[in-house]
């Protein structure tokens, strides 16, 4: 099992009891969440591969360092995983980004997917899978189930989210064991009503301001 969570540092925490805060302002909200999505995703592109690189440098010294190999995408699990975009962009310069639309069978409780745009040679690529929130595990799990259906190698996936809980780390780890899981937090539980515990309530309503 390959799970990463971030180093709980003051501020860290600071920014966290933020956005968890239900008297928090929206603008607020964002700009809280928009530095830790930064963090992950600074945290997860050290998981993507290197060589070594020598250089020189204007005092005309060499310096042996090292450079990105491979393609990267992103791919966002609409509609939350879209706040995350932004940071990626930022981060990784002219990256492709692609959209999973999942959705929740209100009769079986199972995920459904109803719409997905990769991008032609996704299976050539390493993947950072994008949601804010790892609750129960299901769209995450259906999120890599088309993934490696497209041909993305299983290992070739990064799932980067804010919180997390024991329940969908354990139903996503055990269906895909070799996928890496960049966190935030792991917070203590799921309530009756598969919300996280102390979690920060729906991160797309308070995100988007709907």
């Amino acid at each position: 099992m390959a799970v990463y969570e971030l180093e709980q540092t003051d501020q860290l925490v600071a920014l966290y009891t933020i956005i968890r805060d239900e008297k928090t302002k929206r603008d607020e909200f964002i700009f809280c969440a928009d530095r830790i999505i930064r963090l992950l995703v600074e945290k997860a592109t050290e998981f993507l591969p290197t060589r070594e690189k020598t250089i020189r440098t204007p005092t005309e010294s060499e310096y042996a360092g090292k450079e990105f190999v491979g393609k990267i995408c992103a791919v966002s699990i609409v509609r939350s995983g879209e706040a995350m975009e932004k940071a990626v962009r930022d981060i990784c310069q002219k990256i492709r980004i692609g959209k999973i639309l999942i959705q929740r069978d209100e009769n079986t409780a199972k995920p459904i997917l109803f719409y997905h745009k990769l991008p032609e040679d996704i299976a050539e690529r390493y993947v950072l899978l994008l949601d804010p929130m790892l609750a129960t595990g299901g769209s995450a799990v259906k999120a890599v189930e088309i993934l490696k259906g497209k041909g993305v190698n299983e290992s070739k996936i990064i799932f980067v989210n804010l919180i997390s809980c024991p329940e969908g780390i354990k139903e996503f780890t055990g269906k895909y064991p070799e996928v890496k899981v960049i966190t935030g937090v792991i917070d203590k539980s799921l309530n009756e009503k598969a919300y996280i515990l102390p979690g920060l309530g729906d991160f797309g309503d308070r995100y988007f301001g709907t």
